[in-house]
């Protein structure tokens, strides 16, 4: 039986499609060994308010060529700040309560917590338990790393004995092929489209939010509105193909 990996820089509670990827695959490297681009998803998410979706921002000190793992918080109020506007605005959904001290104690313990990439490690853990993933998450610092972005990939793949990759869809820009089917590597594309809607606060409705969305909406039922957890029985949830 193959072995099927996904490779991925860690997002600040990211969305469903994020938890599909990890699902989808026999193990998750959390490749926080680049540099931070600002203004991307490393530290900072959507959610639904009554005025629209907002961003939850997670500050952080700037410098020149710094990789995402070496990356510090600035304000150690920020959990604080981004508790309070979940409760602000998720008191109401329909499945909050059950989540809230889960929720609550975890922003409460990484009050003090300097490393981005550990904050975002934290809540992967934790909603990854709530939706029953699986997956073994490992870093990419504990692999050999070498140059070239497509190049480090493969050679990740190697290294992890894979021999399927699943890239997100937006890796179509800059990703080289041919040098996975050189090295006898399929490689395969996550789908995104074709999402169910779920109940949920302040329409109109919004795909792209934090999975904390989906969760104090729906609950124990999230997962049946995530592509990958359709027909678990099966060895591999369905992805698209190149």
């Amino acid at each position: 039986m193959g072995k099927r990996i996904a490779i991925l820089q860690s997002n600040y509670i990211p969305w469903k499609g994020y938890f599909d990827l990890i699902n989808s695959v026999d193990e998750f490297i959390l490749h926080d060994t680049v540099q931070f681009t600002k203004g991307d998803w490393r530290n900072r998410n959507k959610i639904k308010t009554p005025r629209g979706v907002i961003w939850l921002t997670v500050p952080v000190r700037h410098g020149s060529g710094q990789l995402i793992q070496d990356m510090r918080v600035s304000d150690r109020a920020w959990s604080r700040k981004h508790w309070n506007h979940i409760v602000q605005n998720y008191a109401k959904a329909p499945n909050f309560r059950e989540h809230k001290l889960l929720f609550e104690s975890l922003y409460r313990d990484i009050a003090g917590e300097p490393s981005l990439s550990a904050i975002n490690f934290r809540f992967l853990h934790e909603v990854c338990a709530i939706l029953g993933v699986r997956t073994p998450i490992t870093w990419s610092r504990d692999y050999r790393l070498i140059d070239g972005q497509t190049e480090r990939l493969v050679d990740l793949c190697r290294q992890a004995g894979a021999d399927e990759y699943l890239s997100g869809p937006a890796a179509t820009d800059y990703i080289q092929e041919n040098l996975f089917s050189d090295a006898g590597i399929k490689l395969i594309y996550m789908d995104y489209s074709g999402y169910p809607e779920y109940r949920q606060l302040y329409p109109p409705f919004e795909h792209r939010v934090s999975i904390l969305d989906l969760i104090f909406n729906e609950g124990l039922d999230a997962p049946k509105y995530m592509k990958s957890f359709v027909g678990r029985g099966a060895d591999k949830p369905m992805v698209g193909g190149t």
